[in-house]
Protein backbone atom coordinates (compact mmCIF):
# COMPACT_ATOMS: atom_id res chain seq x y z
CA UNK A 1 0.00 0.00 0.00
CA UNK A 2 1.29 3.41 -0.68
CA UNK A 3 0.31 6.76 -2.57
CA UNK A 4 -3.05 6.54 -5.05
CA UNK A 5 -1.92 6.78 -8.36
CA UNK A 6 -3.33 9.15 -10.45
CA UNK A 7 -3.54 12.64 -12.22
CA UNK A 8 -3.16 15.18 -9.37
CA UNK A 9 -4.83 18.67 -9.55
CA UNK A 10 -4.72 21.63 -7.38
CA UNK A 11 -7.93 23.75 -8.14
CA UNK A 12 -8.02 27.61 -6.98
CA UNK A 13 -11.47 29.10 -5.75
CA UNK A 14 -13.03 29.98 -9.11
CA UNK A 15 -10.21 28.62 -11.54
CA UNK A 16 -10.81 26.31 -14.09
CA UNK A 17 -12.04 23.17 -13.04
CA UNK A 18 -13.04 24.53 -9.47
CA UNK A 19 -16.71 23.05 -9.05
CA UNK A 20 -19.33 25.76 -9.44
CA UNK A 21 -21.12 24.13 -6.46
CA UNK A 22 -19.23 25.28 -4.11
CA UNK A 23 -19.31 29.10 -5.08
CA UNK A 24 -23.01 28.45 -3.09
CA UNK A 25 -21.88 27.09 -0.12
CA UNK A 26 -20.80 28.87 2.97
CA UNK A 27 -17.23 28.84 3.41
CA UNK A 28 -15.98 27.04 -0.26
CA UNK A 29 -12.52 25.91 0.09
CA UNK A 30 -9.96 28.45 -1.43
CA UNK A 31 -8.00 25.53 -2.86
CA UNK A 32 -9.29 21.90 -3.91
CA UNK A 33 -6.00 19.11 -3.64
CA UNK A 34 -7.50 16.05 -6.41
CA UNK A 35 -6.08 13.22 -7.49
CA UNK A 36 -8.06 11.28 -10.77
CA UNK A 37 -10.77 12.61 -13.04
CA UNK A 38 -11.72 16.83 -12.40
CA UNK A 39 -14.60 16.49 -14.43
CA UNK A 40 -15.98 14.06 -11.81
CA UNK A 41 -16.71 16.44 -9.65
CA UNK A 42 -20.06 17.94 -10.65
CA UNK A 43 -23.62 18.06 -9.22
CA UNK A 44 -24.38 14.58 -7.84
CA UNK A 45 -26.38 12.59 -5.08
CA UNK A 46 -24.19 12.76 -1.84
CA UNK A 47 -25.14 8.78 -0.07
CA UNK A 48 -23.73 8.67 3.58
CA UNK A 49 -24.74 6.79 6.58
CA UNK A 50 -23.44 5.18 10.04
CA UNK A 51 -19.79 3.49 10.03
CA UNK A 52 -21.17 1.10 12.11
CA UNK A 53 -23.57 0.03 9.55
CA UNK A 54 -26.32 -2.73 9.97
CA UNK A 55 -26.36 -4.90 6.98
CA UNK A 56 -29.77 -3.55 6.21
CA UNK A 57 -27.84 -0.39 6.22
CA UNK A 58 -24.70 -1.12 4.16
CA UNK A 59 -27.36 -3.43 1.90
CA UNK A 60 -29.33 0.28 0.88
CA UNK A 61 -26.41 2.60 0.20
CA UNK A 62 -25.21 0.16 -2.42
CA UNK A 63 -28.94 -0.33 -3.80
CA UNK A 64 -29.43 3.07 -4.01
CA UNK A 65 -26.03 4.04 -5.29
CA UNK A 66 -26.46 1.51 -7.79
CA UNK A 67 -30.13 2.74 -9.16
CA UNK A 68 -28.28 6.23 -9.43
CA UNK A 69 -24.84 5.55 -10.85
CA UNK A 70 -27.00 3.60 -13.94
CA UNK A 71 -28.52 7.05 -14.69
CA UNK A 72 -25.04 8.64 -14.82
CA UNK A 73 -25.34 10.28 -11.75
CA UNK A 74 -21.87 10.97 -9.87
CA UNK A 75 -22.03 9.30 -6.17
CA UNK A 76 -20.50 11.41 -3.37
CA UNK A 77 -19.54 10.35 -0.13
CA UNK A 78 -16.64 10.51 2.71
CA UNK A 79 -15.02 6.98 1.89
CA UNK A 80 -15.52 6.02 5.35
CA UNK A 81 -16.33 2.62 6.67
CA UNK A 82 -19.80 1.02 6.55
CA UNK A 83 -22.53 2.77 4.57
CA UNK A 84 -19.87 5.42 3.13
CA UNK A 85 -17.91 2.63 1.70
CA UNK A 86 -20.96 0.70 0.42
CA UNK A 87 -22.21 3.44 -1.30
CA UNK A 88 -19.21 4.29 -3.47
CA UNK A 89 -18.93 0.21 -3.94
CA UNK A 90 -22.36 0.43 -5.43
CA UNK A 91 -21.24 2.94 -8.23
CA UNK A 92 -18.13 1.12 -8.99
CA UNK A 93 -20.34 -2.04 -9.60
CA UNK A 94 -22.35 0.07 -12.38
CA UNK A 95 -19.17 1.71 -14.03
CA UNK A 96 -20.29 4.59 -12.60
CA UNK A 97 -18.19 7.76 -11.78
CA UNK A 98 -17.70 8.21 -7.61
CA UNK A 99 -15.78 11.44 -5.39
CA UNK A 100 -14.18 10.73 -1.92
CA UNK A 101 -14.18 13.65 -0.25
CA UNK A 102 -11.54 12.67 2.42
CA UNK A 103 -11.11 14.29 6.17
CA UNK A 104 -7.41 14.39 5.69
CA UNK A 105 -5.25 14.79 2.41
CA UNK A 106 -5.43 12.49 -0.25
CA UNK A 107 -1.56 10.88 0.18
CA UNK A 108 -2.94 9.86 4.10
CA UNK A 109 -5.36 7.37 2.91
CA UNK A 110 -8.02 6.72 6.05
CA UNK A 111 -9.38 4.24 6.51
CA UNK A 112 -6.65 2.37 5.43
CA UNK A 113 -8.36 -0.60 4.94
CA UNK A 114 -10.18 1.41 2.16
CA UNK A 115 -7.18 2.66 0.10
CA UNK A 116 -8.02 -0.48 -2.51
CA UNK A 117 -11.51 1.13 -3.27
CA UNK A 118 -10.08 4.46 -3.15
CA UNK A 119 -7.82 3.59 -5.75
CA UNK A 120 -10.59 1.67 -7.94
CA UNK A 121 -12.65 4.94 -7.74
CA UNK A 122 -10.26 6.87 -9.43
CA UNK A 123 -8.99 3.94 -12.11
CA UNK A 124 -12.74 3.74 -12.89
CA UNK A 125 -12.86 7.47 -13.73
CA UNK A 126 -14.05 8.72 -10.52
CA UNK A 127 -11.96 11.05 -8.32
CA UNK A 128 -10.68 12.16 -4.46
CA UNK A 129 -10.79 15.19 -3.12
CA UNK A 130 -9.57 17.58 -0.44
CA UNK A 131 -9.52 21.33 0.35
CA UNK A 132 -6.68 19.75 2.67
CA UNK A 133 -2.44 19.78 1.16
CA UNK A 134 -1.48 16.22 0.30
CA UNK A 135 -0.30 15.05 3.30
CA UNK A 136 -2.20 16.71 5.76
CA UNK A 137 -2.94 13.77 8.63
CA UNK A 138 -6.66 13.56 9.01
CA UNK A 139 -7.90 14.99 12.39
CA UNK A 140 -11.19 14.79 14.03
CA UNK A 141 -12.52 17.93 13.50
CA UNK A 142 -11.62 17.80 9.68
CA UNK A 143 -14.46 15.05 8.73
CA UNK A 144 -16.93 18.08 10.05
CA UNK A 145 -15.66 20.42 7.87
CA UNK A 146 -15.46 17.46 5.36
CA UNK A 147 -19.18 17.01 5.12
CA UNK A 148 -20.37 20.82 3.85
CA UNK A 149 -18.34 20.00 0.79
CA UNK A 150 -20.17 16.45 0.34
CA UNK A 151 -23.50 18.18 1.10
CA UNK A 152 -22.30 21.03 -1.23
CA UNK A 153 -21.14 19.00 -4.33
CA UNK A 154 -24.46 16.99 -4.15
CA UNK A 155 -27.91 18.17 -5.42
CA UNK A 156 -29.31 16.16 -3.01
CA UNK A 157 -28.29 13.98 -0.01
CA UNK A 158 -29.40 10.47 0.76
CA UNK A 159 -29.01 9.37 4.51
CA UNK A 160 -28.86 5.65 4.75
CA UNK A 161 -28.32 5.02 8.64
CA UNK A 162 -27.34 7.75 10.79
CA UNK A 163 -27.44 8.02 15.13
CA UNK A 164 -27.52 11.00 17.26
CA UNK A 165 -25.23 12.88 17.05
CA UNK A 166 -23.47 11.89 14.25
CA UNK A 167 -21.20 12.97 11.49
CA UNK A 168 -23.96 11.78 8.86
CA UNK A 169 -26.47 14.28 11.01
CA UNK A 170 -24.39 16.53 10.42
CA UNK A 171 -24.12 15.81 6.65
CA UNK A 172 -28.01 16.36 6.41
CA UNK A 173 -27.91 19.82 8.19
CA UNK A 174 -25.14 21.18 5.73
CA UNK A 175 -27.59 20.51 2.71
CA UNK A 176 -30.29 21.55 4.64
CA UNK A 177 -28.47 24.98 5.47
CA UNK A 178 -27.57 24.99 1.47
CA UNK A 179 -31.21 24.54 0.82
CA UNK A 180 -30.58 21.17 -1.13
CA UNK A 181 -33.08 18.05 -0.99
CA UNK A 182 -32.38 15.74 2.09
CA UNK A 183 -33.81 12.07 1.30
CA UNK A 184 -33.70 9.43 4.00
CA UNK A 185 -34.34 5.20 4.58
CA UNK A 186 -36.41 4.77 7.28
CA UNK A 187 -35.17 1.98 9.80
CA UNK A 188 -36.60 0.06 12.91
CA UNK A 189 -37.38 2.65 16.07
CA UNK A 190 -35.28 0.02 17.84
CA UNK A 191 -32.30 0.30 16.02
CA UNK A 192 -30.12 2.94 17.42
CA UNK A 193 -28.43 3.58 14.13
CA UNK A 194 -31.73 4.07 12.44
CA UNK A 195 -32.64 7.45 15.06
CA UNK A 196 -30.99 10.14 13.09
CA UNK A 197 -32.61 8.92 9.51
CA UNK A 198 -36.15 8.42 11.37
CA UNK A 199 -35.78 11.92 12.99
CA UNK A 200 -34.92 13.58 9.66
CA UNK A 201 -38.09 12.15 8.36
CA UNK A 202 -40.25 13.51 11.34
CA UNK A 203 -38.71 16.69 10.73
CA UNK A 204 -39.80 16.98 7.23
CA UNK A 205 -36.73 14.66 4.56
CA UNK A 206 -38.56 12.75 2.27
CA UNK A 207 -39.00 8.97 3.08
CA UNK A 208 -37.38 6.64 0.39
CA UNK A 209 -39.41 3.53 0.95
CA UNK A 210 -38.66 1.34 -1.91
CA UNK A 211 -37.30 1.57 -5.31
CA UNK A 212 -39.99 3.39 -7.04
CA UNK A 213 -39.56 6.13 -4.15
CA UNK A 214 -35.71 6.60 -4.88
CA UNK A 215 -36.49 6.87 -8.44
CA UNK A 216 -39.18 9.73 -8.68
CA UNK A 217 -37.01 11.58 -6.62
CA UNK A 218 -34.16 11.19 -9.32
CA UNK A 219 -36.57 11.78 -11.32
CA UNK A 220 -37.85 15.13 -10.33
CA UNK A 221 -34.24 16.07 -8.78
CA UNK A 222 -32.55 15.84 -11.52
CA UNK A 223 -35.14 15.53 -14.21
CA UNK A 224 -35.30 12.63 -17.39
CA UNK A 225 -32.67 10.64 -16.96
CA UNK A 226 -31.15 7.68 -19.35
CA UNK A 227 -31.34 4.48 -18.29
CA UNK A 228 -28.19 2.76 -19.84
CA UNK A 229 -28.12 -0.72 -21.44
CA UNK A 230 -28.18 -1.28 -24.60
CA UNK A 231 -29.97 -4.77 -24.87
CA UNK A 232 -32.85 -3.64 -22.39
CA UNK A 233 -36.24 -4.18 -24.16
CA UNK A 234 -38.86 -1.96 -24.04
CA UNK A 235 -40.25 -2.49 -20.25
CA UNK A 236 -36.74 -1.16 -19.23
CA UNK A 237 -37.09 1.18 -16.02
CA UNK A 238 -41.11 0.02 -16.00
CA UNK A 239 -41.71 -1.67 -12.90
CA UNK A 240 -45.38 -3.47 -11.69
CA UNK A 241 -46.74 -0.63 -10.43
CA UNK A 242 -46.05 1.10 -13.90
CA UNK A 243 -47.03 -1.68 -15.71
CA UNK A 244 -50.74 -2.00 -13.75
CA UNK A 245 -51.53 1.79 -14.16
CA UNK A 246 -50.24 1.83 -17.56
CA UNK A 247 -52.45 -1.10 -18.48
CA UNK A 248 -55.66 0.63 -16.77
CA UNK A 249 -54.55 3.97 -19.16
CA UNK A 250 -54.69 2.10 -21.82
CA UNK A 251 -58.39 0.62 -21.25
CA UNK A 252 -59.58 3.67 -20.51
CA UNK A 253 -59.09 7.79 -20.83
CA UNK A 254 -58.39 9.09 -17.27
CA UNK A 255 -58.19 12.35 -15.71
CA UNK A 256 -55.39 13.35 -13.30
CA UNK A 257 -57.63 12.90 -10.42
CA UNK A 258 -58.64 9.31 -11.23
CA UNK A 259 -54.68 8.46 -11.72
CA UNK A 260 -54.35 9.64 -8.23
CA UNK A 261 -56.86 7.65 -7.41
CA UNK A 262 -55.63 4.89 -8.59
CA UNK A 263 -52.21 4.98 -7.83
CA UNK A 264 -53.11 6.04 -4.36
CA UNK A 265 -54.82 2.26 -4.49
CA UNK A 266 -52.34 0.12 -5.88
CA UNK A 267 -49.88 1.97 -2.86
CA UNK A 268 -52.66 1.06 -0.19
CA UNK A 269 -52.77 4.90 0.75
CA UNK A 270 -48.80 5.59 0.46
CA UNK A 271 -49.41 8.19 -2.48
CA UNK A 272 -49.69 12.02 -3.50
CA UNK A 273 -50.95 14.08 -6.00
CA UNK A 274 -47.25 15.47 -6.58
CA UNK A 275 -46.29 12.02 -7.41
CA UNK A 276 -49.28 11.62 -9.73
CA UNK A 277 -47.88 15.01 -11.58
CA UNK A 278 -43.86 13.20 -11.22
CA UNK A 279 -45.07 9.91 -13.03
CA UNK A 280 -47.54 11.53 -15.45
CA UNK A 281 -44.44 13.61 -16.41
CA UNK A 282 -42.03 10.41 -16.65
CA UNK A 283 -44.43 8.28 -18.27
CA UNK A 284 -44.75 11.00 -21.27
CA UNK A 285 -41.38 11.71 -21.66
CA UNK A 286 -40.73 7.98 -21.66
CA UNK A 287 -43.56 8.30 -24.43
CA UNK A 288 -45.66 5.55 -22.67
CA UNK A 289 -49.06 7.64 -22.64
CA UNK A 290 -49.84 11.06 -24.35
CA UNK A 291 -52.91 13.97 -23.13
CA UNK A 292 -55.58 13.64 -25.09
CA UNK A 293 -58.54 16.21 -25.58
CA UNK A 294 -60.05 17.70 -22.26
CA UNK A 295 -56.87 17.24 -20.21
CA UNK A 296 -57.26 13.09 -20.02
CA UNK A 297 -54.68 10.48 -20.31
CA UNK A 298 -54.20 7.55 -22.26
CA UNK A 299 -52.06 5.09 -24.20
CA UNK A 300 -49.60 7.09 -26.64
CA UNK A 301 -50.44 5.10 -29.97
CA UNK A 302 -46.54 4.23 -30.56
CA UNK A 303 -46.62 2.13 -27.56
CA UNK A 304 -49.87 0.32 -27.90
Amino acid sequence: MGEIKGERHELMKGGRGYPEAFMHIPDPPSKLYVIGNVKALREGLAIVGSRKATPYGRGCARRFARRAAKRGIVIVSGGARGCDAEAHKGALAEGGETVVFMGGGCDKVYPAENWRLFQDVVDAGGALASEHPWDAAPLPFMFRLRNRLIAGLAKATLIVEAGMPSGTFSTADEALSANKEVLAVPGSIECSQSKGANRLIYQGAVPIVDDDTFDDQLFSIFGQLKQEGSSEDSDAGISLFDRRLLDAIAAQTMGIEEINSLAKRFRYGNWSPAKTNLWIARMESAGRIAKYPGGRYGANVRDV
